[in-house]
C-alpha cells in the first residue's frame, strides 16, 4: 500500500510515494520559483496551475514502475502563509503571493492602524513577520478592494492544490496557525481580529484537521497523475511542511526539533506557549501542532543561508567536505574570529565578522560563521523551553544542516547535550504519510504509523571540545 505526498517547496517541488512501513518507493521533483508581479517585476507571486500541473508530472514519474492500485491516499503539504482569493468555481482572482514578496514589509509597520500588535500577539500567538497571511490580505483590502467583494474564498496554497484535487474548499488547520488570523485559545479564526481587519469569516472554508479527508480524487485530476480515476482514493488534509517534519521526525512532546536549512526553525509539540513581549521581540511564535489540542512554540533565524554566503564568498566552487576540512582544523573560539550572523537587508541589526588579523584564513570566517549560530541556538533553546514549559534532555536534528558533521558536533559540544540526528531525510514527507495512512485507515492513528515506520537515529554526543566552549564568554 502506498501513500502519493505532493510536496510544494520554494525551491522544488515533489512527489514521492510511500509504502506502509516508511519506505521511500518513488519519487520525482522540478524546479521551483516564483514569477515577478505585473504591478512590479520586484514583486513575488506563484503560479499555482504551474506548480499543480509540474507535481502532476512528478507523481507520474514517481508512480513509473509501481503499481498505482495500491495509492491508499494523496496528501499535500506546502510552505505556510500564502494563498488566494478564489471566486465560487474556484477560480483564482488574484495570483498566489509569495512570502518572498516585499509588498507587505510595509503593511506591517502600519498594522496598527487596525489591530495594536500586542493584541495581534496576544490573541495569535504567531509572530510578527512581513510575508504572514494577514498582511498580504490587508494588501488586496487596500489596493484591490473589488476583489474581496467578489471572493468567495480564501484558499491557502495547499487547499488551491486540494481543490484541483478533489473540487472540494477546505482549510488545513496548520496553515491557518501561520496566518496571524487565529485565536490560539480556541484554535479557530479571532472573531476580534477578523472585525478590526473588515474581513468576513466565511471568507474561510471550514477547517480540517491533519489526517482528515477532505475528499476524493476527482477522476481527471487522478489520470494526470498516473492513478485509477475509479480508485476513489481520499485526498487527506496535511498543510504547513513544519508540523509534518517536527512529527516525521519521531518527536514527542516537549521535544526540541532543529530543521536545518536555509533558515534554522526550532519547534516542540507543546501544550502549552506562554509568549511574552521579550519572546516576540526575539522572534519567537506559536503555531498549531498537526495534533489537535498541542501547539508548536517556535523560533527561527537565517541560518544555512548565512553558510552559503561564505562558500561563495570565501571557498568559491569548493565542496562542503573542503570547508568542513578546514573548520576542523580551527581551535573553538577560531583564535579570537567572531561573527554577528544578521545578514537580512531587513531590520536595523547588520552581519559582521570581527576579529581578522593576518595569519587568519576563510576556515576561520567558516568555523566562526557555524559556531555564531550555534550560540543562537543555544539562547533560542533556552528561550523555547520557558515559552513551553520544559527542560531538554536532547535535540532532534533534521533537514540539510544535519549532514554537516563538524556544525552538528559543534552543537552538542556548545549546548551540552546529545543531539540526535533523524537517518530519515525526508521527514516532512513522512510525517504527512504517517496521518495520511492514519486518515485512510491502513492505521488507527498517526502514532501507530510513526511506530510502523521505525525511525532511527545517530547520536552526537558532546565531546572533548565541550569544556573549551564552556570557557568562552558567550
Amino acid at each position: 500500500m502506498y501513500s502519493l505526498c505532493l510536496d510544494c517547496g520554494a525551491t522544488n517541488v515533489r512527489a514521492m510515494v510511500v509504502d506502509e512501513q516508511g519506505v521511500i518507493a518513488g519519487k520525482a521533483s522540478q524546479p521551483n520559483a516564483t514569477l515577478p508581479g505585473e504591478e512590479n517585476p520586484e514583486f513575488h507571486v506563484w503560479d499555482a496551475d504551474r506548480i499543480f500541473q509540474q507535481l502532476s508530472e512528478c507523481a507520474v514519474q514517481a508512480l513509473n514502475g509501481l503499481d498505482a492500485d495500491k495509492v491508499r491516499a494523496v496528501t499535500v503539504t506546502t510552505f505556510g502563509v500564502d494563498g488566494a482569493l478564489v471566486d465560487a468555481e474556484g477560480r483564482q482572482l488574484y495570483p498566489v503571493i509569495s512570502w518572498k514578496c516585499p509588498r507587505t514589509a510595509e503593511v506591517m509597520k502600519h498594522i496598527g492602524k487596525y489591530i495594536s500588535q500586542e493584541e495581534l500577539d496576544r490573541i495569535s500567538g504567531v509572530g510578527a513577520f512581513a510575508f504572514n497571511t494577514i498582511y498580504k490580505l490587508v494588501w488586496l483590502k487596500e489596493n484591490r478592494p473589488e476583489l474581496l467583494e467578489k471572493a468567495h474564498a480564501w484558499l491557502f496554497i495547499s487547499n488551491l492544490l486540494a481543490y484541483k484535487l478533489t473540487g472540494i474548499m477546505a482549510t488545513d488547520r496548520t496553515m491557518a496557525g501561520t496566518s496571524q488570523l487565529t485565536d490560539l485559545e480556541t484554535g479557530d479564526f479571532s472573531p476580534f481580529i477578523l472585525d478590526r481587519l473588515g474581513l468576513r469569516r466565511d471568507l474561510f472554508p471550514p477547517s480540517v484537521d491533519a489526517g482528515e479527508t477532505i475528499g476524493v480524487l476527482m477522476p481527471e485530476a487522478a489520470a494526470s497523475m498516473g492513478i485509477p480515476a475509479l480508485a476513489g482514493v481520499p485526498v487527506i488534509s496535511a498543510g504547513h511542511d513544519t508540523q509534518f517534519a517536527i512529527f516525521g521526525s519521531g518527536a514527542d512532546r516537549d521535544q526540541p526539533v532543529l530543521s536545518s536549512g536555509t533558515w534554522e526553525i526550532l519547534m516542540a509539540r507543546s501544550a502549552q506557549a506562554r509568549l511574552t513581549p521579550e519572546d516576540y521581540a526575539d522572534g519567537a511564535t506559536a503555531e498549531f501542532d498537526a495534533e489537535p489540542g498541542l501547539l508548536n512554540p517556535g523560533l527561527q533565524w537565517l541560518g544555512s543561508g548565512i553558510i552559503e554566503w561564505v562558500k561563495a564568498a570565501c571557498f568559491h566552487g569548493e565542496t562542503y567536505d573542503t570547508m568542513d576540512a578546514e573548520a576542523a582544523l580551527i581551535p573553538p573560539g577560531c583564535d579570537g574570529v567572531t561573527m554577528v550572523p544578521d545578514f537580512l537587508a531587513s531590520g536595523n541589526r547588520k552581519g559582521s565578522i570581527n576579529g581578522l588579523v593576518l595569519g587568519r584564513t576563510r576556515g576561520h570566517i567558516y568555523r566562526a560563521a557555524m559556531e555564531a549560530l550555534t550560540w543562537r541556538l543555544k539562547s533560542r533553546l533556552r528561550r523555547l523551553e520557558s515559552v513551553g514549559g520544559f527542560k531538554s534532555e536532547f535535540l532532534i536534528l533534521v533537514g540539510g544542516g544535519a549532514r554537516n558533521s563538524v556544525w552538528t558536533q559543534m552543537r552538542a559540544d556548545i549546548l551540552r547535550i546529545p543531539v540526535k540526528v533523524s537517518e530519515v531525510s525526508e521527514s516532512t514527507v513522512l510525517g504527512a504519510s504517517m496521518f495520511a495512512f492514519a486518515g485512510a485507515g491502513v492505521y488507527s492513528t498517526p502514532e501507530e504509523a510513526r511506530d510502523a515506520f521505525s525511525i532511527t537515529y545517530r547520536t552526537y554526543m558532546p565531546g572533548p571540545q565541550e569544556a573549551a566552549y564552556e570557557n568562552l564568554n558567550h
